[in-house]
């Protein structure tokens, strides 16, 4: 409802104006009567009026007077004069003053109803506008934080520097700068006892809190990238200093560390994708230099960097052989990890990297719906048994064990009655994801009703038929990314997906990296 107030000192007028107009049916209420100028500039003062109807012709304030100070208070005012005086030199001084309208007395019901009429939908159109304008300038973070993810994880884009500077205030960007990369470390492990809507409203809360924090320290270029990471931009030279007390906070306020991964100076904007890249392969080796920590990509000792990238290649190889229950190939990589480690520089180091391989694992047996610590019987805060152990030797023993433990596990459920079936559907999708495959075409395939075969499958896997082959698609193009050079749009056909924007989109949600970005880390 728009609100009105009237002033007239004729007090027939007034109460004429109140009674025979109806108000509620124009969306409007009136606030208040008047019969003087300074009386209605105390209302004016204390509440919002939308429409001001006043007579032109006041003692002490004239109705002109009034509608200058109003709209000295209230600038979108919309004003109304009614007097019965026709002198054109007062219609002039109305116009000037921006009046929606000039009636005159004797005043027609209609006439001073259809001059409303014109006011509200002036009002509506404001109303709207506003409306448009507070929606965007919600919207311009969000369009900003993507964009600079775009500028991030692509190379520079022609876009015109003017663009950037007036949309993006990248004028304000004191170079050199680098990427950085905040991520929580074993988020979903340190909430492990609490449920997912739960788990979720701490990762918001943590999110919201983090914007807050920079943007108090005066940092204004960042963006989101997953539940786990956010990038920004941070001066070169200062940045490690500009968010400790920051990181402190945080660590303070949360259950869980943040490590930060930084990039080298960038002097240009051409340069940023590479910061970025850098920041996140500095993220790669906290299992080398400890969780909760600024890690710069610089200070990386280039074998930190060749060991992560074969760690890679070696844990792959081992879910794999997991998964296969190939019990020599799973002897064979521990091996190989167990030299990899061999020249690791403290037990710290190598209890670190101990975690790490858990902490892979358990990532791993998510996408089957299984759970390490529920596997093992263990928490997360039980892991400091590691601490016990005197030797390499120990600790690969204890790791070993372990492994085998979950491979037994996740083959005696392979191998009931019913995993069989699975396992069998299971091959049979794997053999065509390039196709649409939907479980009313396995149902037939199996002479099942889809219904029950739904079922099944999710007592047996704990995950829905959709989900399941999501996460084989996802499997089937990370392998291609890495083991092949087709084209990203080749291997979204050949992991089943027509549309590459929404294989791009789902990739990301599943590992946090586009399929480009995948490829370059891991090729």
């Amino acid at each position: 409802m728009y609100k009105v107030l009237l002033a007239d000192d004729e007090i027939l007028d007034l109460e004429g104006m109140k009674q025979f107009i109806p108000w509620e049916e124009l969306g409007m209420t009136v606030v208040d009567t008047v019969n003087n100028g300074f009386s209605a500039c105390e209302v004016l003062e204390r509440e919002p009026v939308h429409v001001l109807v006043s007579d032109i012709r006041m003692p002490n304030m004239s109705g002109l007077e009034l509608a200058q100070k109003g709209l000295a208070l209230q600038e979108n005012l919309q004003i109304i004069f009614v007097s019965g005086y026709q002198d054109f030199s007062y219609v002039k001084q109305a116009m000037a003053l921006d009046a929606c309208s000039y009636v005159l007395k004797p005043m027609d019901d209609h006439e001073l109803i259809e001059a409303l009429n014109k006011v509200k939908q002036k009002l509506d159109h404001l109303r709207q506008r506003e409306e448009t304008e507070q929606a965007y300038q919600k919207i311009i973070p969000m369009v900003k934080h993507q964009y600079l993810l775009q500028l991030l994880e692509n190379p520079y884009p022609s876009v015109p520097r003017d663009v950037l500077n007036k949309e993006y205030r990248f004028q304000e960007i004191e170079w050199p700068v680098c990427a950085a990369i905040f991520e929580l470390d074993d988020a979903a492990v340190h909430l492990h006892h609490v449920g997912e809507s739960e788990k979720r409203e701490w990762i918001d809360r943590y999110h919201a809190r983090l914007q807050t924090l920079l943007l108090e320290e005066g940092l204004h270029h960042f963006c989101k990238i997953n539940h786990q990471r956010t990038a920004l931009l941070l001066n070169a030279e200062t940045g490690r200093e500009d968010t400790s007390e920051l990181l402190q906070q945080l660590q303070a306020e949360f259950p869980f560390t943040v490590t930060v991964g930084a990039g080298n100076p960038a002097y240009r904007l051409e340069e940023l994708h590479f910061s970025y890249e850098q920041a996140a392969a500095a993220l790669e080796h906290k299992m080398f230099q400890g969780k909760g920590r600024w890690i710069s990509f610089s200070e990386v000792p280039r074998e930190d960097m060749q060991n992560a990238e074969t760690l890679d290649i070696r844990l792959d190889a081992l879910l794999q052989a997991m998964t296969s229950y190939d019990l020599v190939s799973i002897h064979d990589e521990l091996e190989e990890m167990f030299h990899l480690v061999s020249g690791m520089r403290s037990k710290f180091t190598v209890r670190n990297f101990s975690i790490y391989i858990l902490l892979k694992l358990d990532e791993h047996l998510h996408t089957m719906q299984e759970d390490l610590f529920n596997m093992l019987g263990l928490t997360f805060t039980k892991l400091d048994v590691l601490l016990q152990f005197e030797t390499m030797d120990e600790i690969f023993s204890w790791l070993r064990r372990k492994v085998f433990e979950i491979s037994e596990q996740l083959h005696n459920r392979k191998i009931s009655k019913n995993g069989r079936l699975i396992h069998e559907i299971i091959e049979d999708v794997t053999q065509r994801l390039h196709e649409s495959v939907t479980l009313r075409d396995v149902a037939n395939r199996f002479s099942f009703s889809p219904n029950y075969l739904g079922v099944l499958f999710k007592e047996e896997t704990g995950q829905n038929f959709s989900d399941y082959v999501i996460g084989l698609k996802m499997e089937k193009a990370k392998s291609l990314l890495t083991g092949t050079k087709m084209k990203i749009y080749e291997i979204a056909a050949q992991s089943g997906y027509q549309y590459l924007p929404y294989f791009s989109r789902q990739f990301k949600e599943t590992y946090g990296m586009t399929p480009l970005e995948y490829r370059r880390r891991h090729s």
